[in-house]
């Protein structure tokens, strides 16, 4: 304890058998902020230069740029350079880049406390794009739904800032609980997470509202909810589901339809409600092994005129230019991503830090796991983005904020003698 002594003698009116008292060299008791930073080694007083967290930022980094590089593939056979959705498609990235940094200089503590302003301002925007007397100049519906709000130079979606706000709300509503050990307990994350996903359903985006169950059964694991009573809910849900069928709108059993006819080989609807699906698993298989040539797949992609290849269905773009060897490559970058969040959240023992870090990585892992599947025919059709490689600035901003978020929590090494989060006594049955 450079700095400080124990003085030899007792100190009048000490207890015997007490520690002796520490002074510092003028004989002066240490404040505790003192006498704690003493005894911390040095390493521990400083943010972690090399930490788990380089993984996911330089995982997203990679990823973004193809993602730039094959939004420019879907330009047409004419085009010169960049074309204008990739350009804006690297300045998105450049602005994802900046927020990152941004949330990742303040403690992660303190965005905590910033989360219930921001769960009002997400609830309140997911709102707003539902009322019907919002003009179209601000509201733009697009096939039907109502999910953007115009700024003027690009399009800004709320469900975005809402999956983030949803993570930050659920990690500081379980960090310090317990209840959610018992059945009932549950109720409560389940009606927090059913309000974003009721207000998303109704634009409706059906695809980006099933982001939310997958982050909350995943922090509920972290957390320490009775893994038997979260395999009974969902033994409830599978069995009900068929039920629900006849609830769902007409497009949404036609895209169930199609994903039967896509795994079964009916070729009937491949002008119909097929089309989508059978250009996206052509360009998928023109692709072959090792892709096209980067000329030949520009030709390719514009000829057989996929609808959302830059967007929805970019996985497609990305296996036709560097095909099956391409597609892994991006699975292998997203599996990075997952790892090194993943590790971050086992480094961490702040409750807080690891539950915000599982629910990220949940999100990140179903939306990239779920793109790739509906793009080669094993899921339906639910427009849903590929996160950092799809075109789009709430999206992409929104994945760089979430990395930046897991930097955050990943610099910051735990005390010494930090106790684990969520240590519950199985054996005694305590809660």
């Amino acid at each position: 304890m450079s700095g400080f002594a124990a003085q030899p003698g007792a100190q009048p009116g000490a207890q015997s058998g007490s520690a002796p008292e520490v002074r510092d060299a003028t004989g002066s008791r240490p404040t505790p902020r003192e006498l704690y930073s003493a005894r911390r080694p040095a390493r521990a007083r400083r943010l972690a230069l090399w930490h788990a967290g380089w993984l996911p930022l330089a995982s997203g980094l990679l990823l973004s740029l193809i993602g730039v590089y094959c939004i420019n593939l879907t330009g047409g056979v004419n085009a010169e350079g960049f074309s204008p959705l990739a350009k804006k498609q690297l300045v998105f990235a450049g602005l994802g880049l900046i927020g990152a940094a941004i949330v990742a200089l303040p403690h992660y503590r303190l965005i905590m406390h910033a989360a219930p302003l921001l769960v009002v301002a997400a609830l309140g925007l997911l709102v707003f794009v539902l009322l019907p007397f919002v003009p179209e100049a601000l509201v733009t519906p697009r096939n039907g739904s109502r999910r953007w709000i115009s700024l003027g130079f690009t399009d800004f979606q709320p469900s975005e800032l809402a999956k983030v706000a949803f993570v930050l709300a659920m990690a500081s509503y379980l960090r310090f609980r317990k209840n959610h050990r018992r059945f009932l307990g549950l109720l409560p994350p389940a009606i927090i997470t059913l309000i974003p996903m009721g207000l998303i359903v109704l634009e409706p985006d059906l695809g980006t509202a099933l982001l939310f169950l997958p982050a909350l059964g995943a922090m509920l694991v972290a957390a320490g909810a009775r893994l038997v009573h979260l395999v009974l809910i969902l033994a409830v849900m599978g069995v009900s589901a068929p039920a629900m069928y006849p609830l769902l709108k007409p497009h949404q059993k036609q895209r169930i339809q199609a994903m039967i006819n896509q795994i079964t080989g009916d070729t009937s609807e491949a002008d119909g409600i097929n089309y989508q699906g059978f250009k996206a698993m052509t360009l998928v298989g023109a692709g072959g092994v090792t892709g096209l040539g980067a000329s030949k797949s520009r030709a390719v992609i514009d000829f057989n005129e996929l609808p959302e290849d830059h967007n929805d269905m970019v996985f497609a773009v990305v296996t036709n230019r560097f095909g099956m060897m391409g597609g892994m490559f991006v699975m292998a970058l997203y599996l990075a991503w997952i790892g090194g969040a993943l590790w971050s959240a086992g480094v961490c023992k702040d409750p807080f830090g690891r539950l915000l870090i599982v629910g990220i990585t949940a999100i990140i892992a179903t939306q990239a796991i779920f793109n790739m599947a509906i793009c080669v025919g094993l899921l339906p059709i639910t427009g849903m983005t590929l996160p950092f490689i799809s075109y789009g600035g709430s999206s992409l901003v929104s994945v760089f904020l979430m990395t930046g978020l897991v930097f955050n929590v990943a610099m910051r090494r735990p005390p010494p003698m930090a106790r684990e989060s969520f240590d519950f006594d199985r054996e005694r049955g305590k809660d």
